[in-house]
């Protein structure tokens, strides 16, 4: 192999026919020593050469312990003195310079032998690794002597010269680099044997092997060159370029589809970012230099195939998910119970369905904004989940309520997973999808809402008549007891959704106590700051009863109710206006109607007193309404009677 390797790389193609070391007269006629050149054994015993200056044949034995004689930069440097010496004479014998020629090309059947040695086995340890360095030091003074050659006349100069043995290196590098990847394909390794094709077999293998072989060059090889011949990423670029060519065969003819995935996770994920940017090789080596491993058009071309087969199968298995889940309602069946409570396993399939394919795709395709292609699948099924749940209600069928709550289960879960998504989803598609969930919940939540909502309206129906006012009527006791017994049979919620629907119920009453209130003529004012304590004492017992059944909400309701209490109480105008402001600056949508309406309940407010107060609102309600702790309430309390009561006090005014 290395004979044949020197064949390509040294000009001169002549057999061997004198020994590596011999002697010669010197200008004083005495004789002294030829440098004594490390020529393998190998090569050695297939060449019987004779040394017609020494009395005696050296054998192989002897010329092997030779060779350890001398260190291979230092037989370079007395060749290079030798060949000055004689071509500084005015005429030199032929017989003298064809035996130099002759030795500089024994010379250089060890540096490229050395050099081609460089990943084997045996050759990573201390020894070999000198004899690397004088290999490098050999191949820079041939350099340095072919410069000093290069400015004179041709018939001076002699006929190896330039020997380019740096340009000889780097092509020797090449045919190694190829030759390794070649032998990488052939070698059946245990990590090979466990995949599933051919082409994978072969992209692993090539790329185990380059791996392994840029590691060994920044751990051991790089240190026998100096750094301005920036070694390791004269193998990187060799290896890209060669891993580059084979892949490019590989997928010239077309792959299927797995094949097809997995080359693109070698291109786009595992050797860009696992390989190139291994702790020891990450910041070495010039990565911008290289490029992607397939060109751009081809590149294009398997992303487009691995995307448009992606997105089939997100859709077929999304699809798949909710078919099952539809038809688990239609059998009747009633939900598993889990930890006391009803749930689907819907969720976590259609969440493992997104996740996998995320995860691939991440691995697959680098433009990672291409990751909406497979989000608007899930934009699409939750569409599709949330009219089959809407339907389902419509429908009303006898296990409706262990239904829906397993669904409710699965809504937080997914907009768990929605919400907290960080990659491959815009914040527009997110806004969508939580749009969606919300209209489910929504829809869920209702189920067990609305049948409430008459009957909360009926329970405060007595509120500001004059057994409430005095205080002779509970109002608010017999509703939180029948809102108790209602929420005993939500035991098998999920305490987490059931908090969400606590909160809800909790909304849902205290806007139908607003709205209540608001629709109240007042008699006079004894009326007001008497039902303003009750309804003081309403929210107290409201706050107390969501509280304890978990509901977060409860402090800020039961403000509110103590703050529109408090406008009732008072009689003074500009305290009124001062109450009126602070509570609009705490309810973004306590909006200029609702002022009004309130403020029709008043007794001695003119219509001055109201213009008044309602342009301080204006004026002084924040520009930035997400500033505004407080959630939206007011926009719930839809009252048509409002336009006609503001008509009303424009008339009178």
């Amino acid at each position: 192999m290395v004979l044949d390797l020197w064949r390509i790389f040294v000009p001169c193609n002549c057999m061997l026919n004198k020994g590596a070391g011999g002697t010669e007269e010197n200008s004083g006629g005495t004789r002294r020593r030829l440098p004594k050149l490390k020529i393998p054994a190998k090569i050695w015993n297939n060449r019987k050469v004779k040394n017609q200056y020494e009395e005696h044949e050296l054998d192989g034995e002897q010329q092997e312990e030779q060779q350890h004689e001398e260190q291979l930069n230092e037989v370079t440097r007395k060749l290079i003195l030798r060949e000055d010496e004689l071509f500084s004479q005015d005429s030199h014998s032929e017989e003298e310079e064809d035996r130099l020629k002759k030795d500089y090309e024994s010379l250089s059947i060890q540096i490229w032998e050395a050099v081609h040695n460089t990943f084997t086995p045996s050759s990573v340890n201390d020894k070999h690794l000198e004899v690397l360095r004088n290999v490098v030091d050999s191949i820079q003074q041939q350099e340095m002597q072919d410069q000093c050659w290069r400015d004179c006349s041709k018939d001076k100069v002699p006929a190896w010269r330039p020997q380019r043995w740096l340009s000889t290196h780097n092509k020797l590098l090449q045919t190694m680099v190829e030759s390794r990847l070649t032998e990488a394909t052939e070698d059946d390794s245990d990590e090979a044997k466990q995949l599933s094709s051919a082409v994978k077999k072969q992209v692993c293998q090539m790329g185990k092997r380059l791996k392994e072989d840029l590691l060994t060059v920044v751990r051991t090889v790089k240190d026998c060159y100096p750094m301005k011949m920036d070694i390791l990423n004269v193998y990187g670029g060799l290896y890209h370029q060669t891993f580059s060519d084979r892949l490019t065969k590989l997928t010239s003819s077309g792959l299927d589809v797995d094949d097809c995935s997995y080359v693109l996770f070698w291109v786009n994920h595992y050797y860009p970012d696992e390989i190139l940017k291994h702790e020891e090789l990450d910041g070495q080596i010039k990565t911008a230099c290289l490029g992607s491993l397939l060109l751009q058009d081809n590149l294009k071309r398997l992303e487009e195939q691995y995307l448009s087969h992606r997105e089939d199968k997100v859709k077929q298995w999304l699809n798949t998910v909710l078919k099952k889940e539809e038809e688990s309602w239609l059998s009747g069946k009633t939900p598993e119970l889990i930890d006391s409570y009803f749930f689907s396993p819907l969720a976590i399939d259609v969440i493992q369905v997104v996740n996998s394919s995320l995860t691939e795709f991440n691995h697959a395709i680098k433009d990672q904004s291409k990751a909406q292609r497979l989000i608007v699948h899930l934009e699409n099924f939750l569409s599709s989940y949330r009219r089959s749940v809407e339907d389902l209600v419509k429908a009303n069928p006898s296990n409706l309520h262990s239904v829906i709550k397993a669904q409710l289960v699965c809504e937080q879960q997914l907009r768990d997973y929605i919400t907290g998504q960080t990659g491959g989803l815009s914040e527009e598609q997110r806004g969508r999808c939580l749009d969606t969930l919300t209209a489910l919940r929504d829809c869920g939540y209702q189920c067990f809402t609305c049948p409430l909502h008459g009957k909360i309206k009926v329970y405060l129906g007595p509120l500001w008549t004059s057994p409430w006012v005095d205080g002779s009527l509970a109002v608010v006791d017999p509703l939180l007891n029948f809102l108790n017994q209602q929420l005993d049979d939500l035991s098998d919620l999920k305490p987490a959704c059931k908090q969400v629907l606590v909160c809800k119920l909790h909304q849902n009453v205290v806007v139908q106590y607003v709205k209540k209130t608001m629709k109240t003529r007042m008699k006079n004012r004894q009326q007001q700051v008497a039902g303003s304590q009750r309804m003081v004492e309403d929210a107290k017992k409201i706050g107390s009863f969501f509280e304890e059944e978990g509901c977060g909400e409860a402090s800020w309701l039961s403000e509110m109710l103590c703050s529109l209490a408090e406008i009732l109480r008072l009689q003074d105008p500009a305290s009124i206006h001062l109450e009126v402001v602070n509570l609009a600056l705490k309810f973004p949508d306590f909006s200029g109607a609702h002022v009004s309406a309130l403020l029709s309940l008043k007794f001695g407010l003119s219509a001055l007193d109201v213009r008044s107060i309602r342009a301080s609102v204006e004026e002084n309600r924040p520009l930035d309404v997400s500033a505004n702790q407080s959630p939206l309430f007011f926009s719930r309390v839809k009252l048509k009677w409002i336009d006609k009561k503001i008509n009303q006090m424009w008339i009178k005014s």
